[in-house]
């Protein structure tokens, strides 16, 4: 058996991915096999996966944004590529192969302009950097790079408690003493009780609403048990106060969206939610709580509930950000124009915030 490494086009069907994920430490819900086919079509999905031999050490899927009838277009890893294997150290070699792959596959061969953000954070893996930039990938800075916090769930439970922020550990208590309800679990119709406490709270905080919950009732319908969104609901007197969508892949939790309706302000029912999360991945085995972005300027009040719940054990990261490689001149001039058009819109969409969701899907990459 050779161990050279080879490019692997064939996984094209939904089980087979889901046993090549369910191998990466860095598996994520941006990497599922539904996400971004229920919102761009199979057809503009292109999985890959790396192989040493026989064995699968990389995998990523891109979503494709092509012009019709030319080669012009871009192709977008969300989150990927996946390499680090369960069980096995990292192998700084592996990620070098499957960014090269990938500019052969995509950027060369197919002509189009191709952008990673891979799952990766300044300090902890800056070693990345030098490499994409050896393989052709050059920072984009389009906007600024996403920050979050992400909580180390490796010690006890009174430990974590202990750690957080007296005040966060005084609103729980709090919470555990009133008559709140709580639900956990993957039902459709959980989907449909949090979202609108999601658009109260976004209506209260002045943001626009960046969560499309019908596009995750889509992808819920498509993934296995195993890697469902996790649902918690909690009701007071009945009526949704708190909730949050999870999911839980590979090493990591991911708090996905949520929040707390106008009636639940008073009940701090979102520490319940959250702190049950925490519960249910340390009984799982989840090493990590990534609690999905943070901006102390747009939003302190979600900056400060976060930063307090995860407390001494969370460490704020910045995520290395997007790197893009171009071999194809006519794909460039396509993808700066259209971005012009886009940041047009966003300029317009800032200002009333909505806009159609249509277009928030396209410019989501």
């Amino acid at each position: 058996m050779t161990n050279s490494y080879t490019l692997d086009l064939t996984c094209s069907d939904r089980n087979g991915w889901y046993e090549i994920l369910s191998l990466f430490e860095d598996a994520n819900l941006y990497q599922a096999w539904a996400y971004d086919r229920v919102r761009f079509g199979a057809r503009n999905v292109f999985p890959v996966v790396l192989r040493k031999g026989r064995e699968p050490v990389a995998a990523a899927q891109a979503r494709l944004l092509r012009l019709p009838w030319i080669r012009a277009g871009i192709a977008y890893v969300l989150w990927g590529p996946m390499w680090r294997r369960k069980g096995q150290s990292e192998d700084s070699e592996v990620f070098r192969q499957v960014v090269r792959a990938l500019r052969s596959e995509l950027s060369i061969k197919r002509g189009l302009v191709l952008r990673l953000n891979p799952l990766a954070f300044m300090g902890s893996n800056a070693d990345l950097c030098p490499i994409l930039a050896e393989e052709g990938y050059h920072p984009y800075h389009g906007r600024a790079n996403r920050r979050t916090l992400i909580m180390d769930l490796r010690g006890s439970l009174e430990e974590l408690s202990a750690a957080q922020h007296p005040m966060w550990r005084n609103h729980l208590n709090r919470a555990q003493r009133k008559k709140l309800e709580l639900e956990f679990g993957d039902k459709e119709s959980m989907l449909d009780e949090i979202a609108p406490i999601y658009m109260e709270m976004a209506n209260r905080k002045g943001l626009a609403f960046l969560n499309d919950i019908e596009h995750l009732k889509k992808v819920q319908k498509d993934l296995p048990a195993s890697l469902k969104l996790k649902m918690i609901v909690c009701r007071q007197e009945g009526l949704a106060c708190a909730g949050g969508i999870f999911s839980a892949m590979g090493s990591t939790g991911l708090y996905v969206t949520g929040g707390t309706a106008d009636r639940g302000m008073k009940t701090h029912g979102s520490c319940l939610v959250h702190w049950s999360f925490i519960k249910w991945l340390k009984q799982n085995g989840y090493l990590y709580y990534d609690l999905n972005g943070i901006n102390p300027q747009i939003n302190p009040g979600t900056y400060q509930f976060k930063r307090q719940l995860a407390g001494k054990a969370g460490t704020e990261v910045e995520m290395l950000g997007k790197f893009q490689v171009v071999d194809s001149p006519i794909s460039s001039l396509v993808v700066i124009g259209g971005e012009r058009l886009l940041s047009g819109y966003r300029k317009i969409s800032s200002r009333t915030r909505f806009g159609s969701m249509a277009f928030r899907r396209l410019i989501s990459y």
